[in-house]
């Protein structure tokens, strides 16, 4: 505890920077009692109890913002979880509103009608917001002070330390320099047919697709100050 004490005077100021930052997006207001006052104060109870495993290292504010993402994640599926439709965990489920057993999420499907009996009138009056969302809303929603211009800053400069170096090439081309397809493709002597766009683009499509996907990881782990 004593080295939790030592750690939390060290970083308590930069936790508390980075809870207020989600102050703003915070628009879950059914529950009277829990406010984003108490929410703050649970994560950084939290936060508090959890420092002893801060690895020092390794930077401290990816660490920081997982914790409070994961705390907030908490606190919304304990106290708002109960009241959602079953088919959110459903396997069967497709998209929003699909069904792959009944094509559509409807009170043919026994755990949907038991829902629908028992506790959809709660979940409208106790969750007048959509909470699906919210979790997503609480991590990524811009806020009034955000600049975008330092975001995507931030960001390149995380994803050139992660990316090989083929996808960094392809990020800076594609989406900082605006370079068609093709020219990259040409560039980067990446496969390419004359005759089918199809055959050099499914080269790049996966390089793409790469480079989304940890970049949405670099977001959502909290690696990126936004």
């Amino acid at each position: 505890m004593k080295r939790n004490k030592i750690n939390f005077e060290k970083y308590g100021p930069l936790i508390d920077s980075e809870i207020s930052k989600r102050r703003g997006r915070w628009t879950l207001s059914a529950l009277s009692w829990l406010d984003f006052d108490d929410v703050s104060q649970i994560v950084r109870i939290h936060a508090y109890n959890k420092l002893h495993l801060y690895d020092e290292t390794k930077p401290i504010l990816p660490w920081i913002n997982r914790l409070i993402s994961n705390q907030i994640k908490n606190i919304i599926r304990n106290n708002y979880g109960n009241y959602t439709r079953p088919c959110l965990k459903c396997a069967a489920s497709l998209g929003e509103h699909g069904c792959r057993i009944y094509n559509e999420q409807c009170e043919r499907c026994p755990l949907f009608k038991n829902w629908h009996k028992n506790k959809k009138n709660a979940y409208d009056l106790k969750v007048p917001v959509s909470i699906e969302d919210h979790v997503n809303e609480i991590n990524s929603q811009p806020t009034q002070g955000l600049d975008i211009r330092t975001a995507i800053q931030n960001l390149s400069k995380r994803l050139e330390q992660i990316l090989k170096p083929v996808e960094w090439q392809v990020y800076q081309l594609l989406y900082i320099e605006n370079k068609s397809e093709k020219f990259i493709c040409r560039a980067l002597k990446l496969k390419y047919d004359e005759k089918s766009e199809i055959a050099y683009n499914k080269q790049l499509r996966n390089i793409q697709k790469t480079i989304i996907k940890k970049a949405k990881e670099c977001l959502f782990n909290g690696e990126v100050d936004v």
